[in-house]
């Protein structure tokens, strides 16, 4: 993705008024593009990302891989160490540095991701470089934005859990040098080192602001049908991303917002066999809930009931037809929700659904992305690939091109 070329400071603030340029930001800050240098089986990769981006290729192409990548990104932005963001990547460490690649003199190997976050500020650039081995740490990062070096990073002494951080200033000082936490995001540290008494030094904060913002507002989705079956209790009403305790979050958004469960209705009725009049949650004893389907005329269909496509489409429906106060994410509290773009990343979009179910699952994503609230950053198969090519608004990565 071509991205604008960076101006200086003083282009940026007029920027931010009512010129073309600015009439052209995104309000809310989004990722915008996804760069994998090396890591697993990309190398010196880029993927711009729209409202909707989906990645199609073979099995081994490296699908997975990108939203491992994002999500190892948005976990360090919400204040996660560095272990618990590597957590959810498939192997373990090991597994994201790139296959063949050799050691230093040191025994030295790792990996390096990075994204551009557009917004008010501009198009902001985050790169990462992380040692894997011997030991797990940040050994280099670099913030750029306005035309300037905004932050970096760099190990200075291996005995030290420690990097040597400096970042813009432009005052009497232009540079600003502390040891940060080897283990951490410096980005999402600057906030709480960061003065803001000079323009060098706000344009700083603005800046990780705006990448904090737009990465830690992410769902990781992956409905998981054998879990979904069972009753829940009926206070758990944030939707986790294994989906299971659907039929708590489906109690919940029948009574608080009748508009969209009216969608959702109308998604299942589209997308499960048989007619669906009603999606609700019956209470049980003991304080729990079990979801069915209402058939009108017909017996209720509980979800245990259910194939797992049709469990996977609709939770999938449930993701996109809600947000973040529904859903178990962290957006950034200091920030209005109206400032905040939910992402949704979901490996395997279409596993386990039919044609219908795909076709009507792709054209609700394509209307919620449109509206700017949620975006989508999905891999698919095939046949998936070939219904969402022809719906506006759909970018598509062929892995295998």
């Amino acid at each position: 993705m071509s991205v604008a070329s960076h101006g200086p400071v003083a282009e940026t603030r007029d920027a931010r008024g009512a010129g073309p340029a600015a009439a052209q930001r995104p309000r809310r800050p989004v990722v915008t593009e996804l760069r994998l240098s090396a890591f697993k089986s990309h190398r010196n990769a880029t993927f711009a990302l729209g409202p909707l981006t989906l990645f199609r290729g073979a099995s081994g192409s490296g699908k997975s891989s990108v939203l491992q990548a994002y999500e190892v990104l948005a976990r360090l932005a919400g204040g996660d160490g560095l272990a618990e963001a590597l957590a959810p990547v498939a192997g373990g460490v090991p597994a994201c540095v790139p296959h063949r690649a050799r050691p230093d003199a040191q025994g030295r190997r790792g990996f390096r991701i990075g994204c551009t976050v557009d917004g008010p500020v501009g198009p902001v650039h985050l790169d990462l470089a992380v040692q894997a081995e011997p030991e797990v740490r940040v050994v280099g990062e670099r913030l750029t934005g306005a035309g300037r070096t905004l932050l970096t990073t760099a190990l200075r002494d291996p005995g030290l859990p420690t990097v040597e951080a400096a970042w813009h200033t432009a005052g009497a000082v232009p540079v600003t040098r502390a040891p940060l936490p080897d283990d951490r995001l410096g980005t999402s540290l600057l906030p709480l080192r960061v003065a803001g008494k000079t323009a060098g030094q706000r344009l700083v904060l603005d800046a990780a602001e705006q990448t904090v913002v737009a990465l830690r507002s992410v769902f990781p989705c992956d409905p998981r049908p054998e879990l979904m079956r069972m009753p829940v209790a009926a206070r758990d009403g944030r939707l986790r991303s294994a989906c299971d305790n659907v039929a708590a979050v489906l109690g919940r958004t029948a009574s608080e917002c009748s508009i969209r469960h009216a969608a959702l209705v109308k998604a299942a009725d589209a997308g499960c066999r048989g007619r669906v009049a009603g999606v609700e949650a019956r209470r049980l004893d003991g304080g729990f809930v079990r979801a069915v389907l209402e058939r009108g005329a017909e017996a209720a269909t509980a979800l245990e009931r259910l194939g797992d496509g049709e469990l996977r489409y609709l939770a999938l429906c449930l993701v996109l037809l809600t947000g973040p106060e529904v859903l178990a994410v962290e957006p950034a509290a200091e920030v209005l929700s109206a400032l905040q773009t939910l992402t949704v990343l979901a490996d395997g979009l279409d596993r386990c659904l039919d044609p219908c179910q795909s076709r009507e699952l792709m054209e609700l994503a394509a209307r919620m992305c449109e509206r700017g609230h949620i975006r989508l950053v999905g891999t698919v198969g095939r046949e998936m690939a070939e219904v969402a090519s022809g719906l506006p608004g759909v970018s598509m990565v062929d892995l295998e091109a």
